[in-house]
């Protein structure tokens, strides 16, 4: 019987299996804020996958490992890198998402995504585009949370920043 909400612990055991498996995936949607620390909770697991036939094979390997129940309807789906896939029949409530709203491709927003605590997740800036994207009821209420959020986030998470001086001096050493 899946949990009623997102535990960390489905979050480590979904990045063991999926590490395992050399599976290529994002945390995204509120699960992936929430393994940043949005103060949040939510229903499911959502994650980001580039459109594969190696990875999907993968993700299924991975899935069947944790004890996803996958009828051949899911798994075409999964194989056809279909734009989204609702999974109830597991551990946990997930949810694959091959084509986001709101998110250009797979290779752009893994090109900015954020390990934390080793778990890939999507930049929350890709999150927050694609809950706008989706123009969802239940999103749009989430936006304005996130985007304080973020912001709290990049200021405390900032790349340091060299200033000019200390640029000069660097170049003067070499």
């Amino acid at each position: 019987m899946p949990l009623s909400k997102f535990t960390p612990e489905q979050a480590v055991e979904l990045a063991a299996a999926f590490a395992r498996h050399r599976v290529d995936y994002l945390f995204i949607g509120k699960s992936g804020a929430i393994l940043l620390g949005y103060p949040a909770v939510t229903q499911d697991v959502d994650l980001f996958l580039p459109k594969s036939r190696t990875n999907a094979e993968r993700v299924l390997k991975a899935l069947t490992m944790l004890g996803f129940i996958l009828a051949a309807p899911i798994r075409c789906k999964v194989l056809d890198g279909a734009d989204f896939i609702q999974l109830k029949n597991g551990p946990f409530d997930l949810d694959l998402i091959h084509g986001p709203d709101g998110i250009e491709s797979y290779a752009a927003a893994k090109s900015r995504c954020i390990v934390h605590d080793g778990f890939p997740v999507a930049n929350l800036r890709d999150i927050i585009a694609s809950k706008r994207a989706s123009g969802r009821q239940k999103d749009m209420m989430d936006i304005e949370l996130l985007e304080e959020f973020r912001h709290e986030y990049e200021r405390r998470h900032a790349p340091a920043v060299e200033s000019a001086v200390e640029k000069a001096m660097r170049r003067t050493r070499k």
